[in-house]
């Protein structure tokens, strides 16, 4: 899978070896390369130019990210075509490469934000904001470059919406977003800290999940309490709250250790019902 990115990322450019989470002798490979970048400034410092109104903005940087599944080569040269048509016509798989490329790219960049203190660096991409998205074969030179024998571009505005996208329709953001810029609004504290939970999970980072998860839910039963009177509401809440002993649990696991999958089920459960809380309580809120 290969991703072009408007703007600069914060990796380097060059070739990252990835070993699976799951499995060391499952190898990826991730090609970071610059594309169209701008002279480097000159070292010493000059005065600023006022440009007259109207010139055009200069060209944008592209970052191309290239997620190579080096733990799966083809058999033959004429294996290869065979495996793109097959995929092609298969939206799920095509579905399933791309989210393991970006997987692969996350876990990279949340590397570097952690490794650079900078928590404010892009440590989290979507395909959707890929200004391109390739999905290809290509020799070992050819892939190690970022090049492809052949390719076909994945359209990422398809009329099946993805499972993220359809969360953002039902939820309406973007007056969301008016209404908290307006002062009108507050946003919780256990939204942003169920977003985490989120992302860390979805990432594959089920420890940093399940701590964020133990504040997220305390934080919910407390801001969302008598937030509708609505009976499903009062029942999810219940049932989180008799289930907070099992975050709880899973928290204590994580900082020592991974947590098993028993564990990692009940983080995975106990944030699904977080998340449809904060949901209905946004969709009757209107």
């Amino acid at each position: 899978m290969q991703f072009d990115f408007a703007g600069a990322l914060p990796l380097a450019d060059g070739r990252y070896l990835a070993r699976s989470l799951d499995s060391a002798e499952r190898e990826s490979v991730l090609v970071v390369q610059r594309i169209g970048a701008p002279p480097a400034p000159a070292r010493r410092r000059r005065r600023g130019r006022a440009d007259p109104a109207g010139t055009e903005p200069q060209a944008v940087t592209l970052t191309r990210a290239t997620a190579i599944r080096a733990f799966a080569p083809f058999e033959s040269a004429e294996a290869a075509p065979r495996w793109l048509d097959q995929t092609w016509e298969a939206e799920d798989t095509v579905e399933v490469l791309v989210e393991e490329g970006l997987a692969l790219l996350n876990r990279a960049l949340h590397a570097q934000a952690v490794a650079s203190g900078r928590p404010r660096s892009r440590s989290e991409l979507s395909a959707e904001e890929a200004e391109r998205v390739l999905l290809g074969f290509g020799s070992g030179d050819e892939a190690a470059d970022g090049r492809f024998t052949e390719a076909r571009q994945v359209d990422m505005a398809s009329d099946r919406p993805s499972a993220r996208r359809r969360r953002e329709e039902e939820l309406r953001p973007q007056e969301r977003v008016a209404a908290v810029l307006r002062g009108r609004e507050r946003l919780d504290a256990c939204e942003t800290l169920l977003l985490r939970a989120r992302a860390d999970l979805d990432a594959g980072r089920d420890r940093e999940a399940a701590l964020q998860l133990r504040v997220g839910v305390e934080a919910l039963l407390v801001e969302l309490k008598g937030a509708l009177g609505d009976p499903d509401h009062e029942e999810d809440l219940g049932a989180l709250s008799a289930r907070k002993g099992e975050v709880g649990a899973a928290a204590n696991t994580a900082l020592g250790g991974d947590l098993s999958p028993d564990q990692r089920r009940q983080v995975e459960e106990l944030l699904k019902l977080s998340e449809r809380i904060l949901r209905r309580r946004r969709i009757l809120q209107g």
